[in-house]
């Protein structure tokens, strides 16, 4: 399904963003609070310990101190210090999948991926989306410019399937008039052969320029708009 002829595709222009001199600011600070924490605990540990012995030492043997509730604040001593090292566990897990997410988004630089959108790049006059219809329709398609002015307008005769592309070459509904480059949004609406609505879905193809690895997750730039990983529904051979 074309509006007109396809051109030759763009190349790719591939590249990456260095990757942080640490995986997160957020985990860094969240171990440094844990370890520090762990210091202070362990310094009042250490006090309570010298405490309960002097006091022992000292005790009224005709009064003795309660055991059971220096024994429940030994308890409640380890409980804490147990938790601390919960904290530690958790952000040494939080970091090892940021960094999977990183080495995973870095792996999309350069291939064209289908992701969920209605705004494609016209790059070397071409433009592609890809149309999903579940039956048989007549499908209007407007294309309008970034300012919002339609470019291209048309009705087209598709049969049901799912990711079909639709490639306009960037000339506008009068035949000559050619638009310039840039981004242009896909608005498809559709009727079948009784006259009831077709939702259309639309997904748009690129390729990964650049990958923010500051972001968490990291952000994909395609077409010059950013995504996050699970929005990539597939990757296309090169």
């Amino acid at each position: 399904m074309t509006a007109t002829s396809a051109n030759t595709a763009s190349p790719i222009v591939s590249g990456t963003t260095p990757l942080p001199a640490s995986s997160s600011s957020s985990s860094s600070s969240a171990s440094a609070a844990n370890a520090m924490a762990s210091q202070q605990i362990a310094g009042n540990f250490q006090s309570f310990l010298q405490l309960l012995t002097t006091q022992l030492q000292n005790q009224n043997p005709l009064d003795p101190l309660d055991t059971n509730q220096f024994t429940q604040q030994l308890v409640e001593f380890a409980g804490v210090q147990q938790q601390l090292n919960t904290n530690d566990s958790l952000a040494t897990l939080v970091s090892l999948q940021q960094t999977a997410q990183s080495t995973q988004a870095l792996g999309f630089v350069g291939q064209t991926a289908v992701v969920s959108g209605n705004t494609a790049a016209l790059v070397n006059s071409q433009a592609t989306w890809d149309l999903s219809v579940p039956a048989n329709s007549d499908v209007n398609i407007s294309i309008a410019a970034s300012n919002g002015q339609t470019a291209f307008s048309g009705t087209y005769n598709v049969t049901k399937g799912d990711n079909q592309p639709f490639v306009w070459n960037g000339m506008g509904s009068d035949g000559t008039t050619q638009w310039p480059a840039g981004n242009y949004t896909l608005t498809a609406t559709a009727k079948d052969s009784s006259g009831n609505d077709v939702a259309i879905t639309t997904a748009i193809q690129g390729a990964v320029s650049s990958v923010d690895l500051t972001q968490s997750p990291p952000l994909l730039t395609i077409n010059g708009q950013t995504y996050t990983v699970n929005q990539i529904q597939s990757i296309v051979a090169n």
